[in-house]
């Protein structure tokens, strides 16, 4: 999620979210609305094997991963985000009453909810899945596996100090890595160990936003001149080569030391629309940069099979970027040139990576597309009922 350090003007769409009650994203520092979920009238359908989830003003689509065929509509009115719980057969909803999971593969939600104003980020890592509430600060640590049985699996809580908009991971080890802040400042991270208790921190990351895991399990959150790694019990702040170089949204991979991430450099902007990247190399500790010559959002960042780091640009085409050499490899036409929009919760065309097929979505056109990275060829498109905003599936493993 692309925090502003800045309030703005509300305007049309925001000034309407604004009244109601916030839900915080990953993508733009915002808020959202939402109600209680009713499932649509219609009988459940056969499992759905492999599928994704899309979603639009009023409710989520379920479709089949293969043909993309809809097959399940939830009513779910106001502004809700999705992403994979870690498993086969779910998916995490962020709603107003705050994280729920849903049975993509059984279409429907179950009765596991974790309550709490403005849910943010959903991590999977090492075999378990974390949410982080804003509004309360809370963390929760489960096992997605758990989640099979229809009951809120066993798992682990901490209690920030203070409310803020973070984000948390748990390594292979059992230590929690969990941001630093309140609702005005976030300055750094602190590491728990298996009982809750401070091992280490680092408060040299202001304005720390996002995670990602590289292989040999380095960590990196984004900051506002740079990103800082927790590595093997350490932490090493790579700096960004302008005084203020912001990352905040960041795609890792365990086929790769590289970890990819978006690059700020303007903090009065209504709206940056950068058109270059990072690269963090973990093992190097080096911080590098490409230019895409094309824009990008914060729903454009993803990895492929083999570690390739995957940039939607506004262009309409998927960018491949080799992560060693930093080198643009190919670009995979998906959807037509595009802008982001001034309000982070409108829809744009998003990207969702899963094994070796990129799920592009195109609003404007209600479309969405599968497309065969290896070939660079569209397998599937079809045209939605309504124009989708945020698109995850289930994701097994992480």
């Amino acid at each position: 999620m692309n925090k502003s350090i800045r309030n703005r003007t509300l305007t049309g769409t925001a000034l309407a979210l604004a009244a109601a009650t916030v839900l915080t994203a990953c993508g733009g520092e915002g808020t959202s609305s939402g109600a209680k979920a009713a499932d649509s009238a219609t009988d459940t359908p056969a499992a759905v094997k492999e599928p994704l989830v899309a979603s639009f003003d009023g409710g989520l689509y379920i479709l089949d991963g293969k043909s993309l065929e809809v097959t399940k509509t939830l009513k779910l009115p106001g502004f809700n985000r999705v992403n994979p719980a870690g498993d086969k057969d779910h998916v995490v909803v962020s709603t107003d009453t705050g994280f729920r999971v849903l049975d993509a593969t059984g279409q429907a939600f179950t009765d596991i909810e974790y309550k709490g104003a403005k849910p943010g980020h959903v991590v999977r890592h090492a075999g378990k899945t974390v949410l982080f509430t804003d509004g309360t600060g809370e963390v929760n640590v489960f096992d997605p596996a758990d989640l099979g049985g229809g009951k809120k699996p066993e798992g682990r809580t901490y209690a920030s100090a203070e409310s803020h908009h973070g984000v948390a991971i748990e390594l292979a080890n059992g230590e929690l890595l969990s941001t630093l802040g309140t609702e005005e400042k976030r300055t750094g991270t602190l590491v728990l160990d298996k009982k809750n208790k401070e091992i280490a921190r680092n408060e040299k990351c202001p304005g720390v936003h996002g995670e990602a895991a590289a292989r040999d399990e380095a960590i990196a959150v984004g900051c506002e001149d740079g990103v800082l790694i927790y590595q093997d019990g350490k932490f090493t702040k790579v700096d960004a080569p302008d005084d203020y170089g912001r990352i905040g949204n960041q795609a890792g991979s365990d086929a790769s030391p590289v970890l990819l991430g978006d690059y700020k450099t303007d903090p009065e902007a209504e709206l940056e629309r950068p058109t270059r990247v990072s690269l963090i190399d973990t093992e190097k500790k080096k911080l590098s940069l490409v230019d895409l010559d094309t824009s990008y959002s914060f729903r454009s960042l993803a990895r492929g099979p083999q570690g390739e780091a995957l940039v939607l640009g506004t262009d309409g085409a998927i960018h491949v970027i080799d992560p060693a050499s930093g080198k643009v490899e190919k670009k995979i036409p998906a959807v037509g040139k595009w802008q982001e929009p001034l309000d982070w919760q409108q829809a744009r065309p998003t990207l969702f990576v899963r094994d070796k097929t990129a799920y592009v979505s195109d609003p404007s056109k209600k479309a969405l597309h599968a497309i065969d990275l290896t070939t660079g060829k569209k397998t599937t498109s079809v045209t939605l009922p309504k124009s989708t905003n945020e698109l995850s599936g289930v994701v097994a493993g992480h």
